[in-house]
């Protein structure tokens, strides 16, 4: 935090030193040299003058006042050092709308490791909690209801990882990643997502309350290829879809009963389709069931067509118990 502290002081102090310049071309401002996020759905406007703050590999930082963040990156060719005519301006102004602007700097949009597939990681709650007893997302609620009652009889969201399970952190800063790598989830980047789908999140990942979802997002969202707002909404409507299936409901309704593998299997094909099984890992620990690992394909957001475009896979566990609330049941 001092050194952005120092930066922002020195942005001040020198402000009145910086070139003020009017647009060539009603850019997209972006928060981020990435060009992943514009808080505000910010354009140039071609009749303004702007500040320019820094230039960095092709890009400008301006100062875009009245919105928030004010300092926003653009690419070099949005500007000129002479002013445009009148002509230019009210040329340019004509084909906003029609020629939408494409930004050089989104690699990340664009990385062919995310065809390659996903993997929906889904916990059974009950079971994660056994071995983290001291896990915010485990402590037990003053009433059963709610968030409470849903994680107790439904899987959660561990994670949607884009395959192969190698592709990590993509342009994440090198100190988010060590962060992230000790555990200090509550110091990675506060994610823009509305509070309709954090509302959602909250609910199927009860690891919300631990940070889970900023760990997720770094270290695997980042590869995803959307902003954080679309991965989320991808990942918690898969949750969803699985447990509205005869799968989620078996859970359910067999809570302390132990499941084999192929039985689980049996009802991924009558929910999803035949073969939807084969793409199914169990996982297990201590004779529980912890998790479920869907092997899913990409381009869409529908669980079943991902399931038959998903890789087929082995399971080394093979049955199982399906653990209830509280410790040591």
């Amino acid at each position: 935090m001092f050194r952005y502290f120092i930066f922002s002081v020195f942005l001040l102090v020198s402000l009145s030193a910086r070139q003020e310049l009017h647009p060539v071309k009603a850019c997209p401002a972006f928060n981020n040299m990435k060009h992943t996020k514009n808080s505000h759905n910010v354009i140039l406007d071609l009749s303004k003058k702007y500040t320019i703050l820094d230039h960095h590999k092709g890009q400008n930082l301006i100062l875009v006042k009245g919105e928030q963040p004010a300092q926003r990156w653009v690419d070099e060719a949005c500007f000129s050092k002479s002013l445009p005519s009148q002509n230019a301006v009210d040329e340019a102004i004509a084909k906003i709308g029609k020629e939408p602007y494409k930004a050089p700097h989104t690699k990340k949009y664009e990385n062919k490791d995310v065809l390659q597939g996903n993997l929906l990681a889904l916990s059974w709650h009950n079971a994660f909690c056994e071995t983290h007893r001291n896990r915010k997302e485990c402590r037990k609620p003053s009433l059963s209801v709610g968030k409470g009652k849903y994680r107790q009889k439904h899987f959660v969201l561990h994670g949607l990882w884009p395959q192969p399970r190698s592709n990590v952190y993509c342009n994440v800063e090198k100190d988010f990643v060590n962060a992230d790598k000790h555990g200090q989830w509550r110091d990675l980047p506060c994610l823009a997502m509305d509070d309709e789908i954090e509302e959602r999140l909250d609910k199927v990942m009860p690891g919300f309350a631990s940070d889970l979802h900023k760990h997720e997002w770094v270290k695997h969202g980042t590869c995803y290829g959307t902003d954080p707002q679309t991965y989320f909404e991808d990942a918690v409507s898969l949750v969803e879809q699985f447990n509205d299936s005869k799968v989620g409901d078996y859970f359910s309704k067999n809570i302390g009963k132990e499941v084999t593998l192929k039985q689980i299997r049996h009802l991924f094909d009558r929910s999803f389709g035949v073969g939807a099984g084969k793409r199914v890992e169990m996982k297990c620990k201590k004779g529980l069931v912890t998790e479920l690992w869907l092997h899913l394909g990409s381009g869409s957001v529908d669980l079943r067509t991902l399931l038959h475009s998903g890789k087929q896979v082995h399971s080394r566990c093979q049955k199982g118990r399906i653990d209830r609330a509280g410790y040591g049941r």
